[in-house]
C-alpha cells in the first residue's frame, strides 16, 4: 500500500555506512526535516552527515497529505486564549515564511515536485462550528493576517454551512520535493548513508559518537530528525506526546466535473475530513484524508477505516475507484505545539523536531531553518514559541492522565490478563497474542503456512504491542512504535526490534 508519493517518485540507493567518519553535525532521519535542515547547513559550507534506517524519505514526509499551509485546522484562536495574541502572530508568521522558504528553493533550485498555489479552507457543517470559524477570523483579523468567510465553498458536502479561508497557500508531491532538496544538498557536500540504524547516541568529551552498524560519526552537534525522537532521556519525550494514525484513498470520481475541483480543505470538527487533488499519470485525482485514531488503539477493524472514506465520497462520487491507500502517523504534544530546539538543557548540540500534529509540511521548514540557524549560532525570532525543553504541555492534566492511564494499562494490566486470541483460530494471513507455557507470543500465519513469532512487547518502554492484520503490522498502543510481522522496526521511537522465537 504505497502512497501516491512514493509510486510516482524514484527510488533511492545512498550507501550504507561502512567506516567511521566525522562530521560538524549529524542528522538522524531522511524525512523532510532532515532535507531541509541538511539543505540549509551545506548552503554555508557545514560539512554535515544524514544516517537514515531505511531508505530516505519512505516514512511520514512520504505518506503525508502534503498540504504546505500555515491553516492548521482552527488554531488560531485557540493559541490567542492559551498563549496571546503576539504567540498567535509569531506562530502564523513562523508557517507563512516556511511556506515562503519551500517556494524559493523549488525555484531556485528547479525542483520538480507538482507544486501548486492553492487556497486552503476549514469548513463547517453545523452552526455551532460556524461561531467558532468567527471566532477564528476576529484573531486573524487582530494581526492583520487577511483571511477571508466564505459561505460559497465548491466541493461535494450538501451540508457545508461556510468556511474560513487562507489565500496562497500549496500542494505538492512531498516525497519528490524532500527527494530534490536532498540531492541539492549532496551537491553542496552532504553526505547521505541509507539502511544505517542509529543505535546508540554517546557523549565523549565534546564530540557525540553516533553509531550504526558497527561503525560511527563522530560529530559535535546531533539532529534528531525522526519523527519521534528514539532518544528517551533525558528528553522524555514519550511523557508529553502521543502518536496518531489517520488514513488516506485516493480516487478517480470518474466525473469531468473534478477538473474544475481546486482548493485544499478540511472539516472543523470531528470526524475530520480532509479533500485535495493530485495529478498522476494524466488523471486529476481526489485525496480524501480521516479516521483519525492513536496509534495501535483502534475502534475497529482498521479496514473499515478505509471502507469508510470510501463510502463517503461515493456518495458523491457513485462512480469513484480506490487508486490508492495509505496510512500515517503523526506526533501530538499535550499543548499542540510543535517541540523544535534543543533536546534537552543536559545535553548541548543536540536538537529535535517533532510533534507536528498533521501539519508538518509547513514546519518542517520553520524546524529546518530554526535548528540551522541555532547550530550557526544566528538569532531566531522564533526559538521561544517552539521550545522543546518547555514543560507547559506536562500541565495539561487531562491529556498527561490520560496518557499515563493507557501506558500503565499496556505496560501492566494487559500483561497478566489472559491472551484473547487461540492459536488454532489463527487463519492464515492472520496474527494475535495467544498464550503458550503461559507466555505471551505474538503469532502471524503467512499466507503460504509459514509461522512467524516474537515476543510481543515493544522494544521502547516495553508496552504490549496489538496485531494490525491489515498492514501485517504490530503497533504499540503506547508510545507509537511499529513493527512489521517479523518484528522489524518500521517506526520509531524504538531503537529495538521484537525478540524473535524459533
Amino acid at each position: 500500500m504505497d502512497s501516491l508519493w512514493i509510486t510516482d517518485s524514484r527510488k533511492t540507493n545512498y550507501p550504507k555506512l561502512s567506516e567511521d567518519i566525522s562530521a560538524d553535525v549529524c542528522i538522524i532521519g531522511g524525512g523532510i526535516v532532515g532535507a531541509i535542515t541538511a539543505y540549509l547547513l551545506t548552503q554555508k559550507g557545514i560539512n554535515t552527515v544524514v544516517l537514515e534506517k531505511d531508505k530516505i524519505c519512505m516514512g511520514v514526509t512520504a505518506n503525508s497529505t502534503a498540504k504546505l499551509t500555515s491553516q492548521h485546522g482552527l488554531f488560531y484562536n485557540y493559541l490567542e486564549n492559551e498563549k496571546g495574541l503576539e504567540y498567535a502572530k509569531k506562530y502564523l508568521e513562523s508557517n507563512e515564511n516556511g511556506i515562503k522558504l519551500a517556494e524559493k528553493i523549488i525555484n531556485e533550485e528547479k525542483i520538480e515536485c507538482d507544486f501548486e498555489k492553492q487556497d486552503a479552507y476549514v469548513f463547517a457543517t453545523n452552526e455551532s462550528e460556524i461561531n467558532k470559524i468567527k471566532k477564528e477570523i476576529d484573531t486573524l483579523n487582530k494581526i492583520r493576517f487577511s483571511a477571508e468567510f466564505e459561505e460559497n465553498v465548491d466541493i461535494p458536502i450538501e451540508k457545508v454551512l461556510g468556511a474560513i479561508k487562507f489565500k496562497n497557500q500549496a500542494q505538492f508531491n512531498s516525497r519528490k520535493y524532500t527527494l530534490g532538496v536532498f540531492e541539492k544538498a549532496v551537491n553542496k557536500g552532504l553526505k547521505i548513508f541509507e539502511d544505517s540504524k542509529v543505535e546508540k547516541i554517546e557523549k565523549k568529551d565534546d564530540i557525540y559518537v553516533i553509531s550504526t552498524n558497527n561503525y560511527c560519526v563522530k560529530a559535535k552537534n546531533v539532529v534528531i530528525a525522526t519523527h519521534y525522537p528514539i532518544k528517551n532521556f533525558p528528553g522524555m519525550y514519550f511523557s508529553k506526546m502521543y502518536q496518531d494514525k489517520s488514513y488516506i484513498i485516493a480516487v478517480d470520481v470518474n466525473d469531468e466535473k473534478i477538473k474544475d475541483f481546486n482548493g485544499m480543505y478540511i472539516q472543523s470538527c470531528d470526524p475530520i475530513i480532509s479533500f485535495r487533488t493530485a495529478n498522476y499519470q494524466g488523471k486529476k485525482l481526489l485525496l480524501i484524508a480521516g479516521s483519525g485514531h492513536k496509534t495501535g488503539k483502534p475502534d475497529g477493524k482498521i479496514e473499515d477505516y478505509y471502507l469508510n472514506l470510501e463510502n463517503y465520497i461515493k456518495e458523491y462520487y457513485p462512480n469513484a475507484e480506490v487508486v490508492f491507500k495509505w496510512s500515517t502517523e503523526d506526533c501530538v504534544s499535550l499543548d499542540k505545539i510543535p517541540y523544535i530546539g534543543k533536546f534537552s538543557n543536559l545535553m548541548p548540540n543536540i536538537y529535535v523536531a517533532t510533534g507536528f500534529k498533521k501539519w508538518g509540511m509547513s514546519t518542517s521548514h520553520v524546524a529546518g531553518k530554526l535548528i540551522s540557524d541555532l547550530i550557526t549560532g544566528e538569532k531566531n525570532q522564533y526559538e521561544d514559541i517552539y521550545r522543546a525543553t518547555r514543560l507547559e504541555p506536562l500541565k495539561n492534566i487531562k491529556e498527561f492522565g490520560n496518557m499515563i492511564k493507557e501506558s500503565t494499562y499496556s505496560l501492566l494490566i494487559n500483561k497478566i490478563k489472559p491472551a484473547r486470541e487461540i492459536y488454532d483460530n489463527i487463519k492464515l494471513g492472520e496474527g494475535g497474542i495467544v498464550e503458550i507455557d503461559g507466555k505471551k507470543v505474538g503469532i502471524y500465519k503467512r499466507e503460504d503456512g509459514e509461522i512467524f513469532a516474537v515476543e510481543p512487547y515493544c522494544g521502547h518502554l516495553g508496552c504490549l504491542v496489538s496485531w494490525n492484520n491489515l498492514e501485517k503490522t504490530w503497533d504499540c498502543p503506547c508510545h507509537g512504535s511499529r513493527y512489521d510481522y517479523k518484528g522489524n522496526i518500521i517506526t520509531e521511537p524504538t531503537v529495538n526490534e521484537l525478540k524473535r522465537i524459533e
